[in-house]
Order: structure tokens, then C-alpha cells, then sequence
């Protein structure tokens, strides 16, 4: 009961209430919050610290960067949510903090788009070898199922659009990266969409508990990877019993200069060598598909794109 009472009391003071509400729409670092509240930082870091210790909101180390979030799962998680909703919708103080985010999140997301634009080309020139992205997309949900899921991993999340085509399916997920510049994208294309959190963590060391996650997703990331199999083993690891793996990857191609100019190293698998790895990480095949360019000028290079599921071995709970 104690960590209740710690809690109720960290919540019942304004400043603090009104960093609970902004969060309660993103995650946000102690310098945007300061922007929104109009404070000095030294007071808000304050205010941040009580909240943190009363476990409250939690921060999230991104480089050199700390974002600061709500926590979940839990009872204080709940007292929290309860607080937040009992703030009325006509608050003045309240109104105009959102006001600020808006101007924040603006201003992320114009980052964002710059560094979009500048990434663009890149992009543009190996999406043009394969089936429109909207396609590939098509195919991952009907391969996926309508759920619904209660957790979703998306691992290499990069913008965000695997989280975003699947929110609607999910009570919650979590996208993880390494590329900070990544995680600010997809944090401007999830703005508005609070059951679906990024972070920045290593593919091979999950920051989520083992047998936690309904569906796990791998969009296009596993051909960047020097250990593939350790990749599905890891994240087989943080499977439950029952649940959906999902990879969207290359066929095997000889397109050379993906691995001089786009850091691909591996120039696509077969269904031997994910099939191999994905039983070796305790899982079963329950489908692949294949879909290749249709109508692609003889001599043109194309990438045919795979989309596998399968399931973990254990028995559902």
C-alpha cells in the first residue's frame, strides 16, 4: 500500500498533474517539457524526479537523449490513468499545455521530414525494385490475422509503419531501433496513437520479459543482420507459447550493389535457411507467401518480397 500512497501523493500537486497529463499523450524529453509547462528546467527536472521515484513515469535513454513516459501494467499505472481522465476537458491550464505540444510535435515531426527527405532517395531506389509497399502490407495483415493481439513487438521498427498499419489490432506495442533519427520519425507518425510506444534497444537483447509478447514482428531487417538465426532466436525468446511471428524479408537475388551502397548483407534468403532457423528458435512455419513484381521490363532488375509467419511451438495459455 505504501508505493499507492507515494504515488497519489506525487500526483496531487499542479505542475506534477500537468506533466502526467501531457505525457498521457506522448512520450516527450525533460526539454519539450519545459517548453509546454513555461518553467525553468531545474524545477520541472525536479518535479520529473518525484514523479519517477514515485513510479509514476519512467525515463528512456536514447543516446544522449532521455524520454520520459507513463508507465503501464501495473496498479500505479492505473491510479495514474484514473487521475488523468478525472481532469476536466475544459481546463484552461490543461488546454494550453496542448496547445504547446501541438507545437511541439510540429516541429518533431518537420525534423522528421527532413530527415525523410534527405533519406528519400535512398529509399525510393530500392522500393522501386519490389511490389508497392502498400501490397507487402496488404499481404503481412491477411498473413497476420486480425488478432486481437494484447502485446506486439515490432523489431527494426525504423517509421513506425508496421505499429502504425497494426494498432488497430493491438492493446499494446512497442517498436524498437537503434537509429535515433529512425525512433524520432516514427515517434511524429504515431503522435495521437497511445497504445503504441518506441524505444531504443538492441535487436539481439529484447528489452521486454521472455514469453511476453503475442506477435512479433521483423519488417525488412533481417537481411542487415551479420547473425540472422541469433535474431529469430531472440526474439522466439520473447514469445509466448502459441504466439505469431512475422518476417517480411528478400528472396535470394544478385543485386550486388545493395550491399555496396544500401549496407544490405545478405542478398535475400530462401525458404530453406528460414525455415532452418526459424525451427532452430523453437518455432513452426505456418506460412509463406511470395510476391514478385508483376510486368517488370525484361532486364530490369526486381526483388521478389517474402512474407513468412509462424508460431511458437508451446501450447497457447
Amino acid at each position: 500500500m505504501d508505493h499507492i500512497v507515494r504515488a497519489m501523493r506525487a500526483i496531487a500537486e499542479p505542475t506534477r498533474m500537468r506533466i502526467l497529463c501531457v505525457l498521457g499523450r506522448g512520450e516527450l524529453t525533460v526539454s519539450e517539457l519545459t517548453r509546454i509547462l513555461g518553467q525553468s528546467q531545474p524545477r520541472v527536472s525536479r518535479h520529473v524526479g518525484l514523479l519517477v521515484d514515485a513510479g509514476c513515469i519512467e525515463r528512456l535513454p536514447e543516446g544522449t537523449w532521455v524520454f520520459l513516459r507513463l508507465v503501464s501494467d501495473n496498479a500505479i499505472s492505473d491510479l495514474v490513468g484514473a487521475a488523468i481522465a478525472a481532469v476536466p476537458s475544459d481546463d484552461r491550464t490543461i488546454g494550453r499545455d496542448a496547445e504547446r505540444l501541438e507545437l511541439v510535435s510540429a516541429e518533431r515531426a518537420t525534423n522528421a521530414a527532413r530527415y525523410f527527405r534527405e533519406s528519400a532517395a535512398d529509399w525510393d531506389q530500392i522500393r522501386s525494385l519490389y511490389l508497392a509497399e502498400d501490397a507487402v502490407e496488404q499481404a503481412l495483415l491477411a498473413a497476420i490475422g486480425e488478432g486481437p493481439f494484447e502485446r506486439m513487438l515490432d523489431i527494426g521498427t525504423g517509421s513506425g509503419r508496421i505499429l502504425e498499419i497494426l494498432s488497430g489490432r493491438i492493446a499494446q506495442g512497442l517498436g524498437i531501433d537503434l537509429s535515433h533519427e529512425m525512433l524520432n520519425l516514427a515517434r511524429s507518425k504515431l503522435q495521437g496513437k497511445s497504445n503504441c510506444k518506441v524505444q531504443q534497444a538492441d535487436l539481439f537483447s529484447l528489452p521486454v520479459a521472455a514469453t511476453s509478447q503475442d506477435l512479433v514482428t521483423l519488417h525488412l531487417v533481417l537481411h542487415h543482420l551479420a547473425n540472422p538465426e541469433a535474431a529469430l532466436i531472440e526474439a522466439s525468446r520473447v514469445l509466448r507459447p502459441g504466439g505469431t511471428l512475422a518476417l517480411v524479408d528478400f528472396a535470394p537475388h544478385q543485386y550486388e550493389f545493395l550491399r555496396d551502397k544500401h549496407a544490405h548483407r545478405r542478398l535475400g534468403f530462401t525458404n530453406q535457411e528460414i525455415d532452418g532457423w526459424l525451427q532452430s528458435a523453437g518455432l513452426i512455419v505456418s506460412n509463406c507467401q511470395a510476391l514478385a513484381p508483376a510486368d517488370r521490363p525484361e532486364g530490369q532488375p526486381s526483388l521478389t518480397v517474402k512474407v513468412w509467419t509462424a508460431k511458437h511451438k508451446g501450447e497457447a495459455a
